[in-house]
């Protein structure tokens, strides 16, 4: 890989982001290229730890790590950066400071979300316990034109990574896979 780039991943809380994104970072990685992966819950633990969720404070959340992916894919690294980031106008200033950037819509239902939570946040929030939930009582704004689109609830995991790869190799972001064949690579 010669050149960096910016592959964001927005999706509700429990689409799949973060399972998609480290199984993809798992195969970039396996390929032998640069890859760093930015996550919205460690990424909270340190560099955003002093922000809250209000309108605000996730602004800011999202303008630090596109700082950060700047940084990086500036200087050819792969970035894979997995946020709820539901707000389109700081999506966009992503795409604006970043190189090559791609947003991926983790198109998961609310319902499925809510469902799959391990966490309890969702049942929190319908209650009205948890105030400024993305997807229930704070907006999320889906991607008007996302480049990529994958579908959680209908695929598996292993299947929107292939979509994710198929874009990467057929826009030159990353090789092809080597092709293996008795046991050989070709």
């Amino acid at each position: 890989m010669t050149q960096g780039f910016t592959l964001w991943l927005t999706g509700l809380s429990a689409a799949g982001k973060t399972t998609i994104a480290m199984a993809l970072e798992q195969e970039l990685l396996g390929r032998g290229l640069r890859i760093e992966r930015l996550d919205g819950d460690t990424v909270r633990q340190g560099l955003t730890r002093d922000l809250g969720f209000s309108k605000a404070d996730r602004d800011k959340n999202i303008e630090r790590v596109t700082y950060v992916a700047k940084l990086l894919s500036r200087n050819g690294v792969g970035v894979i950066a997995a946020f709820i980031s539901p707000y389109r106008e700081a999506r966009a200033n992503a795409r604006r400071e970043t190189t090559n950037f791609i947003e991926v819509y983790v198109a998961t239902p609310l319902d499925v979300c809510a469902a799959r939570d391990v966490k309890g946040l969702y049942a929190k929030a319908f209650s009205g316990e948890l105030k400024e939930f993305t997807g229930v009582n704070d907006p999320y704004e889906a991607p008007l034109s996302p480049e990529i689109i994958v579908h959680p609830e209908h695929d598996t995991v292993a299947e929107s990574v292939q979509h994710i790869l198929d874009y990467l190799e057929a826009h030159g972001f990353v090789p092809a896979a080597a092709i293996v064949l008795n046991g050989n690579k070709a």
